[in-house]
């Protein structure tokens, strides 16, 4: 058997053609697809269940998972620990944490768990469902795939007006003070770039301590930019009416056109095509660290710094409640 390959907000703008390129080029594997809402009433999920529909006979499934409650990803984990330990799902093969939120348009908001919900929803729930999970991986290992974003570097995208950076004070990242002036755009969006710079700061982490152990060595963690998507949803949710009508209007229509200005200007579905080849080790096999597209990249100066890593990893630990008792990863604790 291939082995089992897990998918966050599989029905979002790049998972549903990642599914598909998985479905059609690496039908071996079992799927296990997530989304906030499994009914048909969410237009998306229904566009996912039609795509797994022509695909008669192959291995998928699709479970609720809200990332803003940790007790539902914990619940989620288990259940995956159960399963694959009693046979019924394949070893881990690769995890996809796609997922992410922001918010443009609204002040800051907090999950039920009291974190800030961009950073709880991109960061803390996938690690959390990374740790949860790793000891779950086959005996030849496998990927984890990160999604970061150009905005984790300053000055780097053209929404940023307030530059992402990681404070002295980590506790700021999940229960962060009241924004001085009402400017959601602009402080929403900084949330959303910092929670994808602590995304890439954690993966250096990870696979340090990943490669200290060894049954657990041969599993190998990349955090990729996936390039700005001219045609994602996401630039038309929750976002101000002017970036809903420069998607729909500009980006889309000339996207093309844009990608001589900005490289990484493309599809949702030749990103999700990227993914896929990374998450099944196809491209660059065994390797590690931060890409954009496909080609090995540099992420921020903040992001390397190895006292930064170890004192993220150390509160991820406490924010996530991982523990020595629910986690393969026991180096992660000396």
């Amino acid at each position: 058997m291939a082995g089992t390959i897990i998918i966050t907000a599989a029905n979002s703008s790049l998972a549903i053609p990642a599914v598909q390129h998985l479905l059609t080029k690496y039908p071996n594997y079992t799927l296990v697809l997530t989304v906030r809402d499994t009914t048909d009433n969410n237009v998306n999920t229904k566009k996912l269940r039609a795509t797994i529909a022509r695909y008669p006979g192959t291995k998928t499934s699709i479970h609720e998972l809200d990332l803003a409650d940790l007790s539902a990803v914990h619940d989620f984990a288990n259940g995956i620990v159960n399963e694959i330990s009693h046979g019924e799902l394949p070893p881990l093969a690769s995890l996809i944490c796609n997922a992410y939120y922001w918010n443009l348009v609204d002040g800051l908001e907090t999950t039920k768990d009291g974190y800030e919900k961009s950073f709880q929803v991109t960061h803390i729930a996938h690690s959390a469902l990374v740790l949860r999970l790793i000891g779950s991986f086959g005996s030849d290992g496998g990927r984890v795939v990160l999604f970061s974003s150009d905005a984790h570097w300053p000055g780097k995208n053209g929404l940023e007006k307030y530059p992402p950076i990681l404070p002295d004070d980590l506790e700021l990242l999940v229960r962060p003070s009241a924004d001085e002036k009402p400017d959601n755009a602009g402080r929403g969006f900084q949330r959303y770039a910092v929670s994808k710079l602590a995304v890439v700061t954690w993966m250096y982490a990870l696979n340090r301590y990943l490669d200290k152990e060894s049954k657990l060595r041969n599993i190998t963690t990349i955090a990729i930019n996936p390039g700005n998507l001219s045609d994602s949803r996401a630039l038309r949710t929750k976002t101000p009416a002017m970036l809903w009508y420069i998607s729909t209007f500009i980006i889309q229509p000339l996207g093309f056109l844009i990608r001589f200005i900005d490289p990484t200007m493309r599809t949702s579905a030749k990103a999700g095509i990227d993914v896929v080849d990374l998450a099944t080790n196809t491209a660059h096999p065994k390797e590690r660290g931060y890409f954009t597209l496909l080609n090995k990249d540099v992420s921020t100066p903040q992001s390397l710094d190895e006292k930064t890593q170890q004192r993220l990893w150390t509160e991820t630990l406490k924010w996530a409640d991982i523990t020595p008792q629910n986690t393969a990863l026991t180096e992660a604790f000396q």
